[in-house]
């Protein structure tokens, strides 16, 4: 009798529910099975136990691609939310017309596509040509090479992730500032505090909450970072990293893997240390909500 009388309701929610086994449990499930596989995709999978994490972790590739990732991470994160607290309080003391015009100008980095973001910067950091070394020669600076230099090719990778993302940011800050109660601040200002004052002891905790999901958000985010180091070191599945693997990242290594080396299972093993590493992370975030007490 309740299977009938809730029939509709199940037949509403299994477009859903078929799409999610199909398309995400599935490739869960079977990338478990062939991480414990050695798989080239066309020879049946052969049971290799834990070697491909084995494979894996003591590479040099995997070192290096860690080792990049956490400088990365280290950087572009508090710096990316350093400039998009900036650039909300600045948007958010404009009114009317030019609020709107300077929200709009900082979000269009955001819904470029990635490649067209890729072709502006690698024409600014051009030798010789490129915007940037063009300034650098105004004041008598040598050209230099930005995407082919071990030494600036990572910070030149971090400019642009900020530049992207910084207006995603920008706008989730702006939404909790335009929370805040208005009489704080005036309660503040009749107080005798300043505008630092003010922005360290009302908007930051206030934007606590606000802050913790950016922060997180970035994380996850910088952790399976492909698409840009990729277009800017004009990448493909067998040739990726840029020089000496100077802008070699987790995700990178495991297409290559899978695409361009064909070892399937080294690929699906990478993957979970991926998944594990970024849900050890987000739980370490959400214990550190709890200990601090924001909503």
């Amino acid at each position: 009798m309740s299977l009938r009388r809730y029939l509709p309701h199940y037949v509403m929610i299994a477009p859903f529910m078929i799409l999610f086994a199909v398309f995400f449990l599935y490739p869960i499930v079977s990338g478990l099975y062939y991480s414990f596989h050695a798989w080239n995709g066309v020879k049946p999978p052969e049971y290799v136990g834990l070697a491909n994490y084995q494979k894996i972790l003591l590479s040099r590739e995997f070192s290096t691609a860690m080792r990049n990732l956490l400088t990365y991470v280290a950087i572009t994160v508090p710096l990316g939310i350093l400039v998009a607290l900036g650039l909300a309080l600045l948007v958010d003391s404009f009114t009317g017309r030019w609020a709107n015009f300077f929200r709009n100008a900082y979000f269009m980095p955001v819904v470029l596509p990635a490649f067209l973001a890729a072709t502006i910067w690698r024409w600014i950091y051009a030798p010789n040509f490129g915007l940037l070394n063009m300034m650098l020669g105004w004041f008598g600076a040598p050209s230099v090479n930005f995407l082919n230099d071990t030494g600036t090719m990572l910070y030149a990778l971090i400019a642009v992730d900020v530049w992207v993302s910084a207006g995603f940011n920008m706008v989730i800050i702006l939404a909790g500032l335009k929370n805040i109660p208005v009489e704080l601040y005036e309660a503040a200002r009749l107080d005798g505090a300043n505008k630092w004052q003010q922005i360290v002891h009302i908007t930051i905790p206030m934007l606590g909450p606000v802050l913790f999901f950016v922060v997180t958000y970035g994380l996850i985010s910088a952790m399976q970072v492909f698409d840009k180091p990729w277009l800017l070191t004009g990448s493909s599945f067998t040739s990726y990293g840029g020089r000496r693997n100077a802008l070699l990242f987790p995700v990178m290594d495991m297409m290559g893997r899978a695409f361009g080396s064909v070892r399937f299972g080294e690929a699906a093993a990478y993957g979970f240390l991926l998944t594990v590493a970024i849900v050890v992370l987000t739980a370490v975030m959400f214990g550190l909500r709890r200990w601090r007490g924001w909503a």
